[in-house]
């Protein structure tokens, strides 16, 4: 019987490879990803006036996305993969982390996806520790839940128009 760290193991490199949705996953990234420059772009007469924190949020929010694909698509296990691994859960940290410290939607007052933020602040270190403790099954569930839910989904509500990002994008 095969079990989830010997599914879709490549011979050559003996880590496990993208199954259909992380495929899925690392191509909305790169769509979100491409989303955030092109309001970035449009907004750039706006620039000036944005606050230091929302520049430190989206260059680790950035970072993060940037790097989503390579983690998802490239071989698994090796020195790089770690390496990028360790890069990539310190930019999620660091985007939720500061994210309290962002609270332009409702001035003083946190939002509805700070509980996203709490989550991501709480998993982030769990994700280093399955992974640097092999736990294999645990850590890919874990990477997809929060690729999903903290990446993607938090990306897609930074679009409406009443957002930095979605008046930018809509102009």
């Amino acid at each position: 019987m095969t079990t989830l760290a010997g599914a879709g193991r490549s011979k050559a490199s003996g880590s496990l490879r993208a199954d259909r949705y992380e495929t899925i996953l690392a191509g909305a990234a790169v769509a979100l990803f491409g989303t955030i420059l092109v309001a970035l772009l449009k907004g750039a007469t706006h620039w000036a006036s944005v606050p230091l924190v929302i520049w430190v949020h989206l260059a680790t929010v950035l970072v993060a996305l940037g790097l989503t694909p390579a983690m998802l698509l490239r071989p698994r296990g090796d020195a790089l993969h770690r390496t990028l691994g360790k890069v990539w859960v310190a930019a999620m940290f660091l985007t939720a982390a500061e994210s309290f410290l962002v609270r332009t939607t409702h001035p003083g007052h946190f939002s509805v996806i700070h509980i996203i933020s709490a989550y991501v602040v709480l998993a982030a270190p769990l994700i280093w520790w399955t992974a640097a403790t092999h736990r294999i099954a645990a850590h890919r569930r874990q990477v997809r839940g929060m690729v999903t839910g903290a990446l993607l989904i938090a990306g897609f509500f930074t679009l409406p128009p009443f957002r930095l990002l979605g008046q930018w994008l809509t102009a």
